[in-house]
């Protein structure tokens, strides 16, 4: 009797070693980063830095996807530090994120490198090896307005070829994700590779998608749901592309022959900054720009932005401009992170976070 009593505590220490946790998409413990929509059964993952984030003590999590495309990568980020890069198989699938853990407390990101171009991903819920705790707290919240710059487009390209095949577009190592992780803030990135204000490299422009829940569907955001202390608007890159060729079909299609005034270009950015005022009546807004060529001296670019602000008459909203990278094609990820360290300066001088 006695090694029988033995035994089974034994068994009953093993299984509780092992216990699992099965977690759905909707626990309140589970944290979401990023305009995430909800859906029936599921929650919907597009924008870039779109996060699933828990807590939890045990030694191991596996997750359950289904990816649009098969073409999505994301970057599975355990206590602070990136333990894999994760790409997604098309159709529903179950994942390990992570195995192997010393049992205790840990954190678990996982977090879109991929813009929305390729494809969302729903997120079912969680395996456990353990249990949840109660989910993070931030201490700043934090929305990005932007295009490829703030993707992270090319950013892992270190060939020099400057390709935006998604597996080398990594946000986050965006200037973006690098000064949110600084303040420990909660952020969104509404942004896509080649959108501009005025015109970008397909037929629709920021003003078009900006309240968007998904932007390929015109179901609008909740704009209650989230509401930044700051928002930066890094946008005019492809704008300042554009906008000068004649003969692109966008340019004939929105300007015709004639290239834009620098009041037509003026007035549609103010707009556009008012749009998200209304929205944020407290927030503080950055109109920055950076740091590709829009931001080469010489560059108009940046007055624009400055005559658009000035004209809102406006104390709440700012302009910053990053210093022109002076190399070929997109930032990489060090030149990322140099407008990262670049923006957190600004803000701790303006903000003082």
């Amino acid at each position: 009797m006695k090694y029988f009593r033995v035994f089974v505590f034994l068994l009953i220490a093993v299984t509780n070693a092992h216990a699992q946790t099965l977690v759905k998409f909707n626990n309140s413990k589970v944290f979401y980063m990023g305009r995430v929509g909800m859906k029936d059964s599921t929650a919907e993952l597009s924008w870039t830095a779109s996060s699933v984030i828990i807590n939890f003590n045990g030694t191991a999590v596996k997750a359950t996807l289904n990816d649009e495309n098969g073409q999505n990568y994301y970057n599975v980020v355990v206590d602070g530090q990136v333990a894999k890069i994760l790409k997604l198989d098309k159709g529903k699938k179950e994942y390990e994120l992570i195995s192997g853990l010393i049992k205790g407390p840990h954190k678990l990101q996982l977090f879109k490198r991929t813009e929305y171009d390729w494809g969302r991903t729903w997120f079912y819920g969680l395996t456990v090896d353990g249990e949840l705790l109660s989910p993070p707290a931030f201490r700043h919240k934090i929305e990005y307005y932007g295009d490829s710059i703030t993707c992270g487009m090319a950013d892992e390209d270190t060939s020099g070829k400057d390709r935006g095949d998604n597996h080398y577009e990594n946000g986050y190592a965006s200037y973006a994700s690098v000064a949110a992780r600084y303040y420990n803030a909660d952020f969104h990135v509404i942004a896509k590779s080649g959108i501009g204000v005025l015109i970008s490299w397909f037929d629709y422009v920021m003003p078009d998608i900006y309240d968007r829940s998904y932007a390929h569907e015109k179901t609008k955001w909740d704009f209650n749901k989230f509401t930044p202390e700051l928002v930066v608007v890094n946008l005019f890159q492809n704008d300042s592309w554009l906008s000068a060729n004649k003969n692109h079909e966008q340019f004939k299609k929105i300007f015709g022959d004639t290239p834009p005034m620098p009041e037509f270009i003026i007035s549609h950015y103010r707009g556009f900054i008012k749009s998200i005022r209304a929205k944020y009546p407290q927030a503080k807004i950055v109109c920055v720009l950076g740091a590709m060529d829009a931001t080469k001296e010489g560059s108009p670019w940046p007055g624009y932005i400055e005559k658009a602000v000035a004209g809102l008459h406006d104390k709440g909203i700012y302009t910053h401009f990053f210093p022109y990278k002076n190399t070929n094609g997109h930032p990489s990820v060090a030149e990322q992170k140099a407008m990262g360290d670049d923006l957190i300066a600004y803000i701790e001088k303006m903000f003082k976070w």
